[in-house]
């Protein structure tokens, strides 16, 4: 059975709560923008595009439900006119927004929501109910290109790392990934992930090596629980052993490459993803792995020119010093997990102060290639990422085997 982190149907949307994994699968009802906010901030939901994702579609039931009860109206009792949904959108996709700064696809897709909306508005004849429709239709294709986009980018970053690296021309490889970006972190199947998946689909993958991912566990909780869920190979370590892990285990373990996520590349290819992917870039280069970005166009932010410029969400401080889950019971070799009993511990030293910054951001120059749903972007013969290529209209530039890289034009010199 596939893993469903959302559930929808016009009118209705609901969530895996993953604050619940590995130990429940408890679905939540989104009824509102509200409760997708709430959400989305507490981390009942993650992952730049399925934050995106269930952001648009809140709103969509939002909106789907108010046109049911014909309540938008406005101060004189009347029904709204196209141009208060237009006004109405607007304020609510702002709102969203401010759930998750660092997660460019919620942005974006807010722009392009925005425009759609007054697209539709200006239309001869449009009415609030057409506009309302265009709103939905646009909101629910999000769901669906979504899946079709994390399997071109499974396809494209398994390709690329069979064909560009020592063990994956020989056979069987390993890799080591970071927090989730599987299912549960987008519509479906996932980015570095999904890369991972495509690699097992096709019997490449020896091991999928995934870090716990402190403060909130992701790798423990949800990369593991996926890896298990779909009979993936995988093994779980903690942050602070991954040198270790590509110095010793390396070669026995033929680890070809470290894939992540990203929640924002900027233009030219820094890469703000879930704190500790920096510290894995370096240790990949150090010892001689290649190191993936994997992510849609939608996370790539043109407009934002370097990593200087991303803001860095800082996260509240017991989530450093506190630690939830179910108690354990029995002896040290029986031991049994009472799903009944979820406490909260505290593991800092009271007193101590916290930094908690969510995510970091990873240099471009530490990047060997950007996998994304048309072709894997490489770095030109200057040295660095061209990421405005993959926006050409002209998408049959990127070559059959998925691989993008980038040719001066005459003004640029050789």
């Amino acid at each position: 059975m596939v893993l469903q982190a959302i559930k929808y149907t016009r009118g209705s949307l609901e969530i895996l709560d993953q604050l619940q994994l590995p130990h429940r699968e408890v679905y939540e009802e989104i009824q509102n923008t509200k409760d997708a906010w709430d959400a989305i901030k507490q981390m009942r939901v993650r992952g730049a595009p399925a934050i995106a994702i269930v952001a648009a579609l809140s709103l969509a039931v939002e909106l789907q439900n108010v046109s049911k009860r014909q309540s938008v109206l406005n101060a004189n009792g009347h029904s709204t006119a196209a141009g208060d949904v237009v006004l109405f959108t607007g304020q609510k996709l702002d709102y969203l927004v401010t759930s998750r700064p660092t997660a460019v696809n919620l942005a974006d897709a807010v722009r392009k929501l925005k425009r759609l909306v007054t697209d539709a508005h200006t239309r001869t004849g449009s009415t609030s109910e057409s506009v309302v429709e265009a709103y939905i239709r646009a909101a629910e294709r999000m769901l669906i290109d979504d899946v079709q986009d994390n399997e071109n980018i499974g396809k494209h970053g398994a390709d690329w790392i069979l064909e560009n690296t020592e063990w994956g021309r020989k056979g069987k490889i390993s890799v080591l990934t970071h927090c989730n970006t599987g299912s549960l972190a987008t519509a479906g199947y996932g980015t570095a992930l999904g890369v991972i998946r495509a690699l097992h689909s096709r019997s490449f993958l020896h091991l999928a090596y995934c870090c716990e991912t402190r403060p909130y566990n992701q790798g423990a909780r949800l990369t593991a629980y996926e890896l298990v869920h779909d009979h993936i190979p995988g093994t779980l370590i903690t942050d602070s052993m991954a040198a270790a892990l590509l110095r010793t285990e390396g070669q026995a373990s033929k680890i070809a490459a470290v894939v992540v996520g990203a929640d924002r590349v900027a233009a030219n290819g820094d890469t703000a993803n879930k704190i500790g992917t920096y510290a894995l870039a370096i240790l990949a280069r150090h010892h001689g792995v290649k190191f993936l970005v994997a992510a849609p166009r939608t996370t790539v932010d043109m407009n934002t020119l370097s990593g200087e410029e991303i803001i860095i969400e800082e996260r509240p401080h017991v989530e450093v010093a506190e630690i939830t889950g179910p108690r354990v019971q029995g002896s040290k070799d029986d031991r049994t997990v009472d799903l009944d009993h979820v406490e909260t511990v505290r593991v800092a030293a009271p007193g101590i102060d916290i930094w908690n910054p969510a995510f970091d951001v990873t240099p471009a120059g530490l990047i060997d290639g950007i996998v994304t749903e048309v072709g894997v972007v490489e770095k030109g013969a200057d040295g660095r990422f061209h990421l405005s290529e993959i926006f050409d209209e002209d998408i049959g530039r990127v070559r059959g085997d998925g691989r993008r890289k980038h040719t001066p034009s005459p003004s640029e010199g050789p």
